[in-house]
């Protein structure tokens, strides 16, 4: 049987939709929500790569009806049709006259909640309006890109009551939930020190089959395949950290910012910019006309986080060089600590002293109930499985009209990181203050328990 459609047969097992395979704070599932009688109605606002890849895990769920879809790439739309003809499921709704056209699909009464997965500039305009229209709201990352946008997330949830979930999937990776637990079981005693970030070669591009098209990324804007179309517009006009969350989501988590801690300060640092330069000579030639673009973003983006509690996070932007992935993480507690790169761990007392353990039998201890119990089902879904868990949390949360794990809290305090660094890069390194987004809520914000309320 393939991987897909042993999920699809999961997915639809009546015992398992809606048994609480989400991490949600305090709740038991089952109860409020009828997958039988009742399904969750979903709008996806953007159905590139992205969104694309959300439509086709919810088209696998028999509590979830696909009611509308919007993108302007007609070509988009057409896929997303087929997808959902293929899987036999009922057709959407389509709004694709013009780039306002979702405000037509927020009027909808068949839409409960809604995935927004388009361009970072039309993230918090489209997230607001969806929350003033009583749409349950999924929001892809990062959030937002000025400070102005991070408050009009909190402000307009707090004034209507509907919640909003950042779709931050590196939150549910396995390493990372295993590293959590392994935290919350205090294995690295009391935290000291932490680092992440977003290290990923992105001068190439993504063709609409995903697949990577090599020297493409010498087009952008008008002329430009996918993610260029827009995405390294960014590099040309900001000198900032403008993709914090896969990195500091997580680390955020497991430091528990926004419930009983939070970002006070951030000093940044950014290194000359030749990288996206460097290319377009390569494979466009020096009298390419991007070859004359001064890029303002900085290769390298180093950022330093102090928090609350005294704890310090290093993140890293590193997208215009060549190199190898990485997130980077580094987890560093009073008896010891955990390193992505390397996969190593070690921890005292219990490694031989100066030697690095291989992470694999410390995460495959601590593995995280979700990936033990539902791991084999997750493959598939999308990078590495984590996509299946965050969906679901969304999905589940949604349907119950309840507060997500990843909360609008998180989506301002992670995305002001971007405006943040900008100032901070701007004035030389000069130490800029994290807003508290909570309003002092943070002291007695309780955080979800990760391991208990899983089920």
């Amino acid at each position: 049987m393939s991987t897909q459609k042993s999920r699809r047969n999961f997915i639809k097992q009546t015992a398992i939709v809606g048994a609480g395979i989400s991490v949600l704070p305090t709740v038991g599932f089952g109860n409020q929500f009828n997958a039988q009688k009742d399904k969750l109605k979903l709008g996806l606002i953007g159905v590139g790569l992205r969104g694309t890849n959300h439509l086709k895990n919810v088209l696998l769920r028999d509590d979830v009806l696909v009611t509308a879809i919007c993108d302007i790439d007609q070509s988009r739309i057409d896929l997303s049709l087929e997808t959902i003809d293929k899987e036999g499921k009922e057709k959407p709704k389509v709004f694709a006259k013009n780039e306002y056209d979702y405000r037509n699909l927020l009027d909808l009464q068949e839409v409960d909640a809604v995935i927004i997965s388009t361009p970072w500039l039309w993230h918090t305009r489209m997230a607001k309006e969806a929350m003033r229209a009583g749409k349950y709201t999924g929001l892809e990352v990062s959030a937002a890109n000025t400070l102005e946008e991070c408050w009009d997330l909190v402000n307009t949830h707090e004034e209507t009551g509907t919640h909003l979930m950042i779709l931050e999937n590196v939150n549910y990776r396995r390493d990372i939930l295993a590293v959590l637990n392994m935290v919350k079981q205090n294995v690295f005693g009391e935290l000291v020190h932490f680092r992440c970030g977003y290290q990923h070669d992105l001068r190439f591009v993504k063709l609409n089959d995903g697949k990577t098209a090599y020297g493409k990324g010498v087009e952008f804007g008008e002329k430009g395949i996918s993610e260029s179309k827009w995405r390294t517009q960014h590099s040309v006009v900001r000198n900032a950290d403008v993709y914090p969350t896969h990195g500091v989501g997580p680390i955020a988590t497991m430091c528990n910012v926004n419930r009983g801690n939070r970002f006070l300060s951030i000093t940044s640092n950014a290194t000359k910019s030749i990288g996206l330069h460097n290319y377009i000579v390569k494979h466009g030639g020096e009298e390419h006309p991007n070859a004359k673009i001064k890029f303002k973003q900085g290769d390298v983006i180093t950022s330093t986080i102090e928090t609350a509690m005294g704890e310090t996070i290093i993140v890293t932007h590193d997208c215009n060089l060549p190199r190898p992935y990485s997130l980077g993480f580094r987890v560093q507690g009073a008896n010891g600590l955990w390193e992505v790169d390397g996969n190593r761990i070690y921890i005292e007392g219990k490694s031989e002293p100066h030697r690095w353990d291989k992470a694999d039998m410390w995460l495959e201890k601590y593995d995280h109930p979700l990936w033990k119990k539902y791991g084999e089902h997750a493959m598939g879904a999308g990078h590495g499985g984590m996509d299946f868990f965050v969906i679901n949390a969304f999905i589940e949360s949604a349907k119950q009209k309840i507060a997500p794990p990843l909360d609008v809290y998180d989506a301002a305090a992670w995305s002001s990181i971007t405006p943040l660094s900008e100032v901070s890069i701007e004035n030389n390194g000069e130490p800029q203050d994290f807003p508290d987004f909570t309003r002092g809520l943070w002291v007695k914000r309780k955080p979800y328990n990760w391991i208990k309320d899983t089920y």
